[in-house]
């Protein structure tokens, strides 16, 4: 039988969290009276601030080692932090790619003084990163990208294009896989590489999303460099890092399990309050059967990253079930926000400040058809799935 407590430790982690909260969000973001600036110069500013409040107050990086300047949070309680800031839908982190992935990944594999030159920066949020993996012809087949990279003494001179790149329009430092030998099997020769966003031979060219917001960005290397002290891991053997780097992202599928039960709560709200020819929207037997649908799914979402989660903390790392809560929250997520929609009937049409529902659920339906791909498409985590924890053969790797 599962025990879902949690020690009274945990437990004043967790008031010491919803405390901090309280006092530190910003005044009517509680009550739903706060919106995030909708002009791109205001809403960065705006999240610069959050973080570096987060960072000030203790909970940025709660999970990295206290020498680093993290609080040095268990998992479990890495797990509440989640569940805290669904809770209260708090602001999103700018600099994720930094905190989530690359942080970790160089207290994993970085150099002495990669750590002692990028994390605290990273934790502080004084430096951004973003995360240069894919490519036009390398999405979700990673090791098929083409973006090269040649030594010339101590430095390596990379050209190559870089395409849906979050966040990389803010960033001062990218997360770099490049090609550095063609001559064996394409996982073979790759290299990470630490690349400065702001030198000469780095072009940012920002791709207005569905939802208007210049979300992700194309990036170009034309004779950009980086030096050996730059390089992550060993050389040709970035596929191992690319992989240790992933499997940080374990944070992102919690958010996204725990932000499912909030929406669950939301849509059941207001199909009370929502009214069809005078009667209150939950009254409708079609409304009433989805909603009954999301709940027993929702609550199996849950159930089933508890599960996965016991296995990590009785593995001491995270394995292929997290695939599983990756496809199963990111595919349901989908599905919510698309009946939030269908359930304002022709005022879904209208955008953020005229919705009725005063709910921004178009925004959050729009952002959720890229959560289907970002960080492994929906179809990736199938075969990841299949292979991994179903034992199927193998696709053929050349």
């Amino acid at each position: 039988m599962m025990d879902f407590s949690y020690t009274v430790e945990e437990e004043a982690f967790r008031t010491e969290l919803r405390s901090w909260l309280e006092e530190n969000l910003p005044d009517g973001w509680l009550e739903g009276e706060f919106k995030i600036p909708n002009d791109e110069s205001s809403r960065i500013a705006f999240l610069r601030e959050w973080q570096s409040k987060l960072f000030e107050g203790g909970w940025s990086g709660i999970s990295w080692p206290a020498e680093y300047g993290g609080k040095g949070a268990t998992l479990l309680e890495e797990v509440i932090y989640e569940q805290e800031m669904a809770r209260v839908k708090a602001p999103p982190i700018i600099n994720l790619v930094g905190l989530a992935m690359v942080g970790p990944t160089l207290l994993q594999m970085g150099t002495e003084y990669q750590k002692q030159r990028y994390v605290n920066k990273i934790l502080s949020n004084k430096e951004i990163w973003c995360q240069g993996y894919s490519e036009p012809n390398a999405g979700s087949d990673l090791a098929a990208l083409q973006t090269r990279a040649v030594k010339k003494g101590d430095k390596w001179i990379i050209n190559g294009q870089k395409v849906w790149t979050s966040f990389a329009q803010y960033s001062d430092y990218c997360f770099l896989l490049a090609r550095t030998d063609t001559s064996d099997k394409k996982h073979y020769g790759i290299t990470a590489f630490i690349v400065n966003m702001h030198q000469k031979g780095v072009e940012v060219k920002p791709i207005r999303s569905i939802n208007d917001r210049p979300a992700f960005n194309e990036l170009f290397f034309n004779d950009a460099v980086a030096y050996d002290i730059d390089i992550v891991g060993e050389v040709n053997n970035g596929w191992s890092v690319s992989l240790a780097l992933l499997s940080h992202e374990r944070v992102g599928v919690a958010r996204k399990v725990f932000r499912i039960q909030k929406v669950m709560d939301e849509l059941i709200e207001i199909s009370k309050k929502e009214k069809e020819d005078g009667y209150p929207l939950i009254s409708n037997p079609i409304v009433r059967n989805k909603l009954i649908n999301f709940k027993i799914r929702a609550k199996a979402v849950l159930l089933t990253y508890y599960r996965n989660l016991t296995e990590t903390i009785r593995a001491g790392k995270p394995g292929p079930t997290g695939s599983v809560d990756k496809l199963l929250s990111s595919e349901l997520l989908k599905e919510m926000y698309g009946f939030a929609l269908s359930m304002q009937g022709p005022l879904s049409t209208l955008w953020l400040e005229d919705i009725a529902m005063k709910q921004d659920w178009q925004d959050d339906y729009l952002q959720s058809l890229g959560s289907r791909i970002a960080g492994g498409s929906s179809e990736i985590q199938k075969n990841v799935i299949a292979e991994r924890i179903l034992g199927l053969p193998k696709d053929i790797k050349y």
